[in-house]
């Protein structure tokens, strides 16, 4: 069974007197990750050049081979080693449906990893509000069952005399791939401006 890739993004606070400490440690973590199976490249990123603020991502290729390196004791190693500068503030775990939602642009690649260009702003942006994602899902999948519905109909002999379930079983199967790897990646690009334009102030400027 194929699963879903899992990024992980953590935002981390670094003591800006040990700086040079810090880069070692980091990149002491990228190269143990790196023996482990289902590892598929990491990188880290300054917020700015005087900030303390960075922010480092990963990526397994499920949950499993994920959970074997969190939960080994050379990554609790690692860990307790930077501990004297290396404070955690935030992580995020991104996979399945929202990973279709993630911006394309202003990529750096980093150690085999992707991590967003842009100075201030962390390596994975943010998903776009469940509302967006789910217009998107249905200005996709509606046409396409539209038009396999009508092509069935019309076409296929003996296809009304089915009946329901194998109507949906043999819809389904054909349409789920069909959406996943071409349409909704389709949609998704071409609504990214949307998807991705900046969420409105609750309160009024």
């Amino acid at each position: 069974m194929e699963h879903d890739p899992i990024t992980v993004s953590i935002e981390r606070r670094v003591n800006p007197a040990r700086i040079s400490e810090a880069t070692i440690w980091v990149q002491a973590g990228i190269n143990l990750a790196n023996k482990y199976p289902g590892f598929l490249g990491s990188g880290w990123i300054r917020s700015g050049e005087h900030s303390d603020l960075w922010y480092m991502l990963y990526r397994f290729t499920d949950e499993a081979t994920l959970a074997a390196w969190e939960h080994s004791s050379e990554r609790a190693w690692w860990l307790q080693s930077g501990e004297a500068f290396m404070e955690q503030s935030r992580v995020e775990k991104r996979t399945g449906i929202e990973g279709w939602f993630d911006a394309p642009e202003g990529i750096l690649h980093v150690g085999g990893a992707q991590i967003d260009e842009t100075d201030a702003a962390p390596p994975i942006p943010s998903a776009p509000p469940r509302w967006k994602q789910a217009i998107t899902i249905w200005l996709g999948f509606f046409p396409l069952n539209l038009v396999f519905t009508l092509l069935v109909t019309y076409v296929v002999p003996g296809w009304e005399p089915l009946g329901v379930f194998l109507h949906v079983l043999v819809s389904t199967l054909i349409l789920t791939p069909i959406m996943t790897y071409w349409l909704l990646p389709f949609v998704t690009r071409v609504l990214q401006p949307w998807l991705q334009a900046p969420r409105r102030s609750s309160s009024a400027s």
